[in-house]
C-alpha cells in the first residue's frame, strides 16, 4: 500500500510512524484513519494499531521513529497510560505524541509519562509538521482553524466486521461503519470534554468526503452507519445535505447520530426528512431529569423538553436512546429514585444501556464545571490516578449507592443478564438505600427493545481488565 496505514504482515513493518488508538467505543477509529491519510499523501509510511482489537506487536514498532496516541476520551487515556511503558520498550528510539480531546487538558501529566508533544483540535497538520521536522513544540498546540479533510485511510485498520455491530430489535445484527460529518461543538455544556478544546467551535467534513468514506465502508460490508459527531445537528444544513446524499447513493442504508435535546426541538421540522433518509435512532445526552442539575451542567434543556423530544421522535418512528450522568455532587437518593421512576413511566428501560445508570460525573482538567465557584470550592485536588477532580455527594449514601450499582451492573454484564433483570436489581438497591420497600415492577412499563450497538461501554468509564489485556 505504499504510504498507506498498512497493517504489518512481516517481521518489520517499515513504518516510520505508528498511530495508536486505545479505545473508541467499539468504532473503527476515524481519528486514526484521518491522520493516516495525511501521512499517506506525503508518502510517509505509517501503521495503525487499535488496542481494542489488536495487541502491541513488536514488529509494528520495530522501525518506528514516531508514535502518536489518540486520546479521544477518558477510558482511552487511562488505557494509554497503562500501555505507555510497553510502547516505550518496543520503540525506545521513537518520539511519542498524544492528540485528541483528552491530550491538551492532560498535557503536563502526559509529559511526566514521557510524551514529547501534545496536540489538540484539528491535529493533522501539526502531527505532520512534527514528523517532518522532528521538533516537538515547547507548548501544547490546539488548532481550531479549518483544515482539509481527506478521504480517511482505513485499509490498515482491523476489518470492519470485528467492530461493534448494530443489534436490531429482533436480535439480528448489521455490520456497522462509523463516519464523522463534523468535529467539535458549538455548545458549552459544562461537563463536556469537547468544550475545553474546541471552545464552542465546530468544523464540518465536506459532504463529498463523508460520502466517499461511507462508500469505502459499504464496499467492505457496512450495512449501517453510525455518525460519531459530538452533535449531528450543529450544522443543520450540512447535516441534511449529508443525510440526503447518503440516502440517494445508498437508499437501503440505515444510520444513527447523536443529537442534543434542544436541537431535536429547535430543528423538529428536519426530523421527518432525516427519518425518510434512513435515520433509525438518535442518541441524546439527557444526563438528568432534575432541572436544577441540568442548569448546573448548562445542558440547554429541561426535563419537559426531553419528554417533548421523546414524544416527537416516537411519532416519527425514530427511536430515542438517552444517556445519563446520574451521579453528581447534587444527586439525592430521592432524585435518583425519580430517574428510575421516569424511565418506567416513559417506557425507556429497554432503551438505556444500564451502565448509564451507574455513571459518576467525571471532572477532568479544564472542565467548565470548575467555573462554578461553589463547586470548585468543594472538589479536592486533581488526582492523577483517576485523571479528575474528586468530589463527594452531600449525602454519603449516594456515593455508596453508586459504587453498589456499578458493581452490580458490571457483574450482571459479565453474566449476560437481560436489561429487565439488571434494572430490577438497581430498583431494589435504590429503595433499600432509602429504607423503603420497592414497589412491584410492571414489565409492561419497560418498553420495547430498540436498535442499539453491541458495545455497551461509556466514554467516561474506567477501563476493564479485558481492555488492558492487549499489553
Amino acid at each position: 500500500m505504499g504510504g498507506s496505514c498498512a497493517a504489518p504482515t512481516h517481521a518489520s513493518s517499515g513504518a516510520r510512524v505508528v498511530l495508536v488508538s486505545p479505545y473508541e467505543l467499539g468504532r473503527q477509529p476515524f481519528n486514526l484513519a484521518q491522520p493516516a491519510a495525511w501521512f499517506a499523501r506525503e508518502h510517509i509510511a505509517a501503521a495503525c494499531v487499535d488496542l481494542s482489537q489488536q495487541k502491541l506487536d513488536p514488529a509494528t514498532f520495530a522501525d518506528a521513529e514516531y508514535v502518536a496516541i489518540y486520546l479521544g476520551m477518558h477510558t482511552a487515556t487511562r488505557i494509554a497510560a497503562a500501555a505507555l511503558p510497553k510502547i516505550r520498550s518496543l520503540a525506545p528510539r521513537a518520539r511519542i505524541a498524544a492528540f485528541g480531546l483528552y491530550a491538551p487538558v492532560n498535557a503536563a501529566w502526559l509529559k511526566t509519562l514521557g510524551v514529547d508533544a501534545v496536540f489538540g483540535g484539528e491535529s493533522e497538520p501539526d502531527l505532520l509538521d512534527w514528523v517532518r521536522t522532528g521538533i516537538a513544540p515547547a507548548d501544547t498546540l490546539v488548532r481550531r482553524d479549518k483544515i482539509t479533510f481527506l478521504l480517511p485511510e482505513r485499509r490498515g485498520l482491523p476489518d470492519l466486521q470485528r467492530y461493534a455491530k448494530l443489534i436490531l430489535a429482533d436480535g439480528t445484527q448489521k455490520i456497522t461503519g462509523f463516519a464523522e460529518a463534523s468535529r467539535g461543538c458549538k455548545h458549552l455544556c459544562r461537563h463536556c470534554p469537547v468544550v475545553p478544546v474546541y471552545e464552542g467551535k465546530f468544523r464540518i467534513v465536506p459532504v463529498e468526503t463523508v460520502m466517499a468514506d461511507i462508500a469505502q465502508q459499504v464496499e467492505v460490508g457496512a450495512q449501517h452507519i453510525s455518525f460519531g459527531d459530538p452533535d449531528f445537528l450543529n450544522g443543520p444544513t450540512h447535516a441534511l445535505k449529508v443525510a440526503e446524499a447518503l440516502h440517494a447513493q445508498f437508499p437501503d442504508l440505515s444510520w444513527d447520530a447523536t443529537i442534543k435535546v434542544e436541537h431535536l426541538l429547535n430543528h423538529a421540522d428536519l426530523l421527518p426528512r432525516l427519518r425518510q433518509c434512513g435515520l433509525l435512532f438518535v442518541v441524546t445526552a439527557v444526563e438528568s431529569v432534575d432541572d436544577a442539575i441540568l442548569d448546573r451542567l448548562a445542558k440547554g434543556h429541561t426535563r419537559a423538553d426531553f419528554e417533548a423530544a421523546l414524544a416527537h421522535c416516537r411519532r416519527l418512528a425514530i427511536a430515542l436512546a438517552p444517556t445519563f450522568v446520574p451521579f453528581t455532587p447534587w444527586t439525592t437518593l430521592a432524585g435518583y429514585r425519580e430517574l428510575l421512576a421516569t424511565l418506567l413511566r416513559l417506557r425507556l428501560v429497554e432503551a438505556v444501556p444500564l451502565v448509564q445508570l451507574a455513571i459518576r460525573l467525571l471532572v477532568p482538567q479544564g472542565s467548565h464545571l470548575l467555573h462554578l465557584s461553589d463547586f470548585a470550592a468543594q472538589v479536592g485536588a486533581f488526582d492523577e490516578a483517576m485523571l479528575g477532580y474528586p468530589w463527594q455527594a452531600d449525602d454519603p449514601r449516594v456515593d455508596a449507592l453508586q459504587s453498589e450499582i456499578m458493581a452490580w451492573v458490571m457483574d450482571a454484564e459479565k453474566k449476560g443478564l437481560p436489561r429487565a433483570d439488571v434494572f430490577a436489581g438497581i430498583w431494589t438497591r435504590t429503595h433499600a438505600a432509602l429504607a423503603e420497600t420497592p414497589p412491584p415492577l410492571d414489565p409492561a412499563q419497560f418498553g420495547e427493545t430498540i436498535a442499539h450497538h453491541s458495545e455497551p461501554w461509556y466514554c467516561c468509564a474506567e477501563p476493564t481488565e479485558t481492555q488492558l489485556a492487549s499489553f
